[in-house]
């Protein structure tokens, strides 16, 4: 692991690549019991048992200072022992420094019309990070919606290939590129299909921000079979695969004793920077209600164990409590749920949340090293393909959490 006092903040390449994976490699193992098992799922965790000071003071804090500290949880200086050490840890492992950015010529009128504003700041961050060695000569924009990004990169004199497994997306888009009078050409295609492979020729520069899970990986297997010279890709929602468990990509994620289940992988996509209030407050009603629930079922059936509940309409949330819960009893075909004391029972799905959203700021301290493991795993694997690769950020967190940019490029 690095050295305590390291300043392990410059953009990753080359033999850090490997160095940074195998220390995140082993915190992320050796730690594993502690970010594994989520508090939602589970009344008690194992850890508590080892860390019971630790255990106690989460318990004890209200959901409001749950909130408070859900993006920053290594801020929480107070937190009893073994917190803060592995706070440090872990923002030593997780750092990483910014990708050099250049000045972008001013987007062409209008471009940024009907792209929302969060978005078109994303995609100006993401072009503004992109400098290769040789100038691209044709951009292909990856599972690229409308093609927004694609538009916005294109230069004089270049090409562009926009690839859209929606067709109502791929004609959206190409009616805008023709509204703008770019020359550019809107494929459809299920970048997963045997014929992919088909889109992608050496003279490609694949570009792809925010592709989820297996969408991207296809990308990085299919560009370096096809020997394109180089790539970026900012990655997006890790569990989104067709696999059970995480299928690593490079030599040394292949060696790893880390097993990633579809649930592990969430875990770093559970940071939240853009949702309102309103959003919130639904959210945190509907999982007080679960919650509640929970704790009703589990009585009910006399085993105490998480019973797994399908997603429902937010319209739910309007029906009164008890209809709710024996709705949902229904649902889970749980033959009676007798009359217990409803007020009391929707109380404690509330303050059941307020010891959940705390005990996870725990696993939150291993949110960043996992998904820097995971675009480590990637890195190397594009190495192992010929490619020199950096990896750093390319906007802050703030605007989105997943700003991790992988740049290869073959020399």
């Amino acid at each position: 692991m690095p050295a305590k006092g390291v300043d392990s903040s410059y953009v990753l390449t080359g033999e850090d690549l490997l160095a940074r994976f195998t220390a995140l490699d082993a915190f992320l193992t050796t730690h594993q019991a502690l970010w594994k098992p989520r508090p939602f799922t589970h009344r008690s965790l194992a850890w508590e048992a080892s860390c019971p000071e630790l255990a106690l003071w989460l318990r004890g804090r209200t959901l409001e200072d749950a909130e408070n500290a859900h993006n920053q949880p290594a801020d929480l200086v107070d937190a009893p022992e073994p917190f803060a050490s592995l706070a440090a840890l872990s923002a030593e492992l997780s750092a990483v420094g910014e990708l050099p950015g250049h000045a972008l010529k001013a987007a062409g009128h209008r471009l940024n019309v009907d792209v929302p504003g969060r978005k078109w700041q994303q995609i100006e961050a993401f072009a503004s990070r992109l400098s290769f060695a040789s100038q691209p000569t044709h951009w292909l924009d990856w599972c690229s919606g409308k093609g927004h990004l694609g538009r916005r990169l294109l230069g004089l004199g270049q090409q562009l290939t926009c690839v859209e497994y929606d067709p109502l997306l791929v004609a959206s888009g190409q009616a805008l590129s023709q509204r703008h009078h770019l020359h550019a050409l809107h494929v459809e295609q299920d970048v997963l299909a045997a014929n992919a492979s088909a889109v992608l020729s050496a003279t490609h520069t694949p570009v792809a921000l925010h592709a989820c899970g297996d969408l991207h990986v296809r990308l990085m297997q299919l560009a370096s079979a096809a020997g394109c010279q180089q790539m970026a890709i900012a990655p997006c929602c890790y569990n989104r695969i067709s696999c059970s468990e995480y299928q690593p990509l490079s030599h040394a994620g292949l060696a790893s004793l880390l097993q990633l289940s579809v649930e592990d992988l969430a875990l770093p996509m559970s940071e939240t920077v853009t949702a309102g209030a309103r959003v919130r407050r639904q959210r945190d009603t509907s999982m007080a209600r679960r919650l509640a629930f929970d704790l009703l079922q589990r009585q009910v059936r006399g085993v105490d164990e998480y019973l797994p509940t399908p997603s429902l309409p937010s319209a739910w949330l309007d029906r009164p409590f008890a209809e709710y819960c024996r709705d949902l009893a229904a649902l889970k075909e749980l033959s009676t749920i007798g009359s217990p004391d409803w007020p009391a029972l929707e109380a404690a799905g509330w303050l059941r949340l307020a010891e959940v959203r705390n005990l996870e700021l725990l696993r939150g301290l291993f949110r960043r090293p996992l998904e820097l493991w995971l675009n480590l795993d990637r890195a190397l694997f594009l190495a192992e393909q010929g490619y020199v690769v950096r990896l750093g950020t390319f906007c802050e967190a703030p605007l989105t959490p997943r700003n991790l940019l992988l740049l290869a490029e073959r020399e």
